[in-house]
């Protein structure tokens, strides 16, 4: 339990103590300033810390807010000031400068303004201190009985619960997850938080139905494909009802965004495997629009991913694009329009649920792939056009973000090391040249072909020299993406011609497989966690050496060998780094990493 130190004379008839008790705060009340540090001293270690003036006036989700939220060491509203165990020392050292610092020491002014002037020492020590956004919400100390009972109508005037339950909805989704889930998901978050159930468990839950979903799916029945898109978007209401829930109660963790984030993609790409399992039953060999859906899917997700580490920290963003971009979002209707094209999650669900029930999976795998690659072009030529216009200088965080995504391994390594430059020729030139080549030749050229590995040794060689050095061009976002493409369609396009039984669900598997290793490296980079270690990537060949592993697999073995090598390779690759992950962020959750933050609507 965390505890609360009330600073000052209660208030006859205030609410506070109870209000801070159904919070889960221990509440002590201290008498004078060398109380409270009597009392903060006397706090177990392992707990937050809060001290909160006794004279406060405000809603509960407003204390919430501001004292209760896991993501940030140190935080504020007016009149209360909290710190988790790893600011205790910050708070302590800023209540010692405060009660020295000539305002009295124990007077009563001190004691009464104490948190506010604490928080202040916080903030000028440089020490950083989250302040909510509360909106509507009051957070106030009065000063006399008239601006009390001001600060009383105040409260009254605002619905608290209907405050809590709006902000529980992110500010910024897709149209159908806006208009068609959350109107009625916020309710079930609320009944999820009321019956202590949590986002953990939700997420779970999610991944559970989306599983069985895929199941009904692979029935191949009608009855099985109306059912599965039936249950897709239950799915889905559960994934959006697990972020609501962590929003609405502020259950966030550092295990729950890995989980909400990786479950996502468990139940996309199990769901494609269903449809290509149902098609199958029916006579219709869909493997190949299956694995050609979860790697365009993948590659649209990494040219997010590069291109957001590449500007995370950037400076001087002076492009014409973005300012166009900014100024479209001021006109309501091209905001939803825009959000609408590039086929966010809401969207494509209810797209592959509807098309599920009512067509067949070809067509329903088809029109996906369409629809995404569309999308893809849509949002990949807007962020080329903002890094050719945009004049700015890359940190080296930034470099290392797209060195560690480009999941570069020991062979193309050898050749960077070498330093051999030769022409300058732009990464991504590299990378793309590298990419094609490998492709093509994998795609037209007969099964068993020699020139595949050919092709595969001048891949490792061009990979090499693409991240021979610091990726800091205004381009060098592509490079992990073309390396995503190229190694995915390479593994695709082989199985494709090998044209044997089991080839292209072997090569499903093992896109899975490291494809997961990929989101993972993003998910740690995104929590600061950095990205994986050497030694799994070494262990695991890097994407230049699986590819010419593969490569030599498909030269090297007959057809139904390939197969059996497949899938020998992604049952390895799988456990290795799903071992490593599980052991990594669970290593993270009870060392209590910092959550991730994912900030509702402001109040």
């Amino acid at each position: 339990m965390s505890t609360a130190i009330l600073t000052g004379q209660p208030v006859p008839g205030s609410p506070l103590e109870g209000d801070l008790r159904s919070l889960g705060f221990d509440v002590r009340v201290a008498s004078d300033a060398a109380d409270t540090e009597t009392l903060l001293a006397a706090a177990p270690a392992g707990q937050r810390v809060a001290i909160v003036d006794a004279r406060f006036v405000g809603h509960v989700h407003a204390l919430r807010l501001g004292l209760t939220d896991p993501r940030f060491p140190a935080s504020a509203v007016p009149g209360a000031v909290t710190a988790q165990p790893e600011a205790r020392a910050d708070l302590t050292r800023a209540l010692r400068a405060t009660t020295g610092s000539g305002n009295g020491g124990g007077s009563t002014l001190a004691v009464e303004a104490l948190a506010d002037h604490v928080a202040e020492a916080i903030e000028a020590e440089g020490r950083a201190l989250h302040r909510p956004d509360l909106g509507t919400l009051v957070a106030t100390v009065p000063s006399d009985p008239q601006t009390r009972n001001e600060a009383r109508q105040a409260v009254a005037a605002v619905d608290d619960e209907a405050v809590r339950l709006r902000t529980a909805v992110k500010s910024r989704d897709g149209f159908f997850t806006t208009y068609c889930i959350s109107p009625y998901s916020r309710y079930l978050a609320r009944w999820c938080a009321r019956r202590g159930l949590t986002p953990n468990q939700v997420t779970t839950a999610s991944l559970l139905v989306a599983l069985i979903a895929a199941g009904c799916a692979a029935t191949g029945t009608r009855g099985g494909f109306v059912a599965a898109g039936l249950l897709l978007l239950f799915s889905f209401v559960l994934d959006c009802t697990d972020g609501q829930l962590a929003r609405y109660s502020l259950q966030y963790s550092t295990l729950g965004a890995w989980l909400d984030a990786t479950f996502d993609r468990a139940k996309e790409y199990a769901y494609y495997a269903g449809l290509a399992l149902g098609a199958a039953r029916g006579g219709d060999d869909v493997w190949a629009l299956a694995l050609g859906a979860m790697v365009l899917q993948t590659c649209r997700h990494v040219v997010d991913f590069s291109f957001n580490e590449a500007n995370h920290d950037a400076t001087a963003n002076t492009s014409p694009t973005a300012a166009l971009s900014d100024k479209l979002d001021s006109v309501g209707w091209t905001v939803w329009l825009r959000r609408m094209i590039v086929l966010p999650i809401g969207e494509r669900w209810a797209l592959i649920a509807v098309l599920t029930a009512v067509t067949t999976p070809r067509i329903t795998l088809i029109v996906l792939l369409i629809g995404c690659g569309l999308a893809a072009c849509y949002t990949t030529a807007g962020r080329v056009l903002r890094s050719l216009t945009r004049r700015a200088t890359r940190t080296d965080r930034a470099a290392q973000a797209l060195a560690d995504l480009a999941d570069t391994g020991p062979l193309a390594s050898a050749f960077a090391a070498l330093g051999l430059r030769g022409p300058a020729v732009p990464a991504p030139v590299l990378a793309f040249i590298g990419g094609a080549a490998i492709a093509c030749v994998a795609g037209l050229t007969s099964y068993g072909s020699p020139w595949v590995v050919v092709a595969a040794v001048i891949y490792v060689i061009t990979s090499g020299l693409a991240v021979a050095r610091p990726l800091k061009g205004a381009l060098d976002w592509l490079v992990p993406p073309f390396f995503r493409a190229a190694e995915y369609g390479t593994i695709l396009l082989l199985a494709a011609n090998a044209d044997v039984n089991g080839a292209l669900p072997a090569a499903f598997g093992l896109v899975s497989a490291v494809a997961y290793h990929h989101y993972d490296t993003v998910y740690r980079i995104r929590g600061d966690a950095g990205a994986p270690p050497h030694w799994l990537v070494r262990a695991i060949g890097g994407h230049e050496g699986r590819t010419l592993a593969v490569a030599l697999a498909a030269t090297l073995l007959a057809d139904t060998d390939f197969t059996v090598a497949l899938t020998a390779l992604a049952v390895a690759v799988a456990l290795v780094v799903l071992v490593e992950s599980i052991r990594f962020w669970v290593t993270a959750h009870k060392r209590g990493a910092p959550a991730v933050h994912d900030e509702g609507e402001p109040a």
